[in-house]
């Protein structure tokens, strides 16, 4: 079966779609933007059908620019994001919690006492961040009606009756064990869980329904979590590379080959996908804010947008001495303090708007050397190069700032949608059994290449100046938990 294909990227702050053609490329896009809710205390939260209808309007956005047919179609998900559903009406039954929303702090508190199980089962710390324990907390606050799964089990039920989700989206609720890639009877009992009705593991390329939603009859052929169909798209198929996706938050993978590399560098170790049946697996490190750290500035009028990052950042030659811990979430890896606040510091009468964008870069690069820095240590060799992607690879200053303390080449992908790209290589493979992985995926090169500018101690002493006000951060007395007890 050859033909365009449909790649659907449904993420936090809005949804993409690509019209994907094997021989052409993308020859059409659809975008629909979402409004999640930040409420006090760290909560974070959406409208369900907000997010059915982005999928369905950026799809058929992507289709009538297309004007074509399309012979499968893939979706790509945020991951970690849960709902609680009827499977009989698909009605949410609750507001669906984003991966950014912290109010199970509660849960993983009780279960304290079974982290080092519960990572050495499902590869995962124990932290809100991950969907198991905000399954758990609806469980207990909201309602016991329906189901409680991940946002994409409710998608694919809504566009085709499934009641499925890929090996990838499964390894990220902490529910899944790691080695056989099959739900935990362990873990769902520590969870309360153990009496839940929970979807089908499929693999990530296989036809799992059909849907009439973008008008003719398209089979649903690919599924995967958001970061691991970046990885696909960066053509990072075996160990030894990792990409960067700078979205909402920042995330860093790097692939590990058919076997969990269990770590204790505080890297998380997950599926990258599940293929003919056999299992790839990566570590996977976490920035909880990067875009939304930009959107944070944005609102405080310290920039229009993200593309005054450049024209801003640049007007100074350095930070300042301001030193900016963009912890608006909490920190998560290496150090999984989802509890911290941010810290800015180092101000001065003489401090404009061009040094806080400067800091802020600098801020996030930071934290992705830590995470290259920790999947070096782990996987027992340093990266080559970083592969990025993302809307904020668009800023020459913030690839520049990552070069220069990552000490390597930072190659910036020309395929701006890499997600969904992922998405359209899986819904190819699942249409047209034995096509080869790499006949399927796109072809790559980077846009641009950035190499470091600065000396090693340079980047040594920018580095150092960041760890301490990260180790600042980490002395400071626990914040209150979110939610309810």
């Amino acid at each position: 079966m050859t033909g365009p294909v449909l790649a659907v990227d449904q993420g936090t702050s809005g949804t993409k779609a690509l019209v994907v053609c094997p021989e052409r490329g993308v020859i059409g896009t659809g975008f629909a933007e979402v409004h999640p809710r930040h409420l006090p205390g760290g909560l974070v939260e959406v409208d369900p059908e907000e997010l059915y209808r982005s999928v369905l309007d950026a799809g058929r956005r992507a289709l009538a620019e297309a004007r074509e047919p399309v012979v499968a179609l893939g979706l790509a998900n945020q991951g970690e994001t849960v709902l609680a559903w009827d499977p009989a009406t698909g009605r949410p039954l609750t507001d669906a919690l984003v991966w950014q929303d912290r109010r199970a702090e509660t849960v993983c508190t009780e279960l304290t006492p079974h982290t080092d199980e519960l990572r050495e089962l499902t590869g995962l710390p124990l932290d809100p961040y991950f969907a198991a324990p905000k399954m758990a907390w609806i469980r207990r606050h909201l309602t016991r009606e329906g189901v409680v799964t991940t946002s994409d089990a409710w998608l694919v039920h809504r566009l085709t009756g499934a009641y499925v989700t890929d090996a990838a989206t499964a390894g990220r609720t902490q529910l899944l064990d790691l080695d056989r890639a099959e739900w935990s009877p362990r873990a769902l009992d520590l969870y309360g869980l153990s009496d839940e009705r929970l979807p089908e593991v499929v693999d990530n390329a296989q036809p799992v329904g059909t849907t009439r939603e973008f008008g003719p009859a398209v089979p649903l052929t690919g599924l995967a979590v958001d970061q691991q169909a970046a990885l696909l798209a960066q053509r990072i198929t075996a160990p030894g590379a990792a990409k960067c996706t700078y979205g909402t938050g920042a995330f860093l993978l790097a692939h590990t080959g058919d076997t969990p590399r269990r770590g204790t560098s505080g890297l998380v170790s997950c599926v990258a996908w599940r293929l003919a049946g056999r299992t790839s697996y990566c570590l996977d490190g976490q920035v909880y804010t990067a875009a939304s750290a930009v959107r944070w500035l944005t609102d405080l009028g310290v920039i229009k947008g993200a593309a005054d990052l450049d024209t801003v950042g640049t007007a100074v030659p350095d930070s300042g001495g301001v030193t900016f811990v963009p912890a608006l979430a909490g920190l998560a890896a290496p150090w999984w303090r989802g509890d911290l606040r941010g810290s800015l510091t180092g101000l001065g009468l003489d401090t404009g708007a061009g040094h806080l964008v400067r800091a802020l870069c600098e801020g996030i690069a930071a934290q992705i050397v830590e995470l290259a820095d920790a999947a070096a240590a782990d996987l027992g060799a340093p990266l080559s190069a970083l592969r990025v992607d993302g809307g904020l690879t668009r800023s020459t200053l913030l690839m520049q700032t990552q070069a220069d303390l990552l000490q390597r080449p930072v190659e910036v992908s020309a395929l701006p949608d890499a997600t969904a790209l992922g998405a359209a290589t899986l819904a190819r493979l699942g249409a047209q059994p034995g096509l080869a992985v790499s006949d399927a995926l796109p072809d790559w090169k980077p846009a641009a290449v950035h190499e470091p500018r600065i000396t090693a101690d340079e980047a040594a002493e920018r580095l150092a100046a960041f760890r301490s006000e990260v180790t600042a951060l980490l002395d400071r007395p626990v914040a209150r938990k979110a939610g309810p007890a």
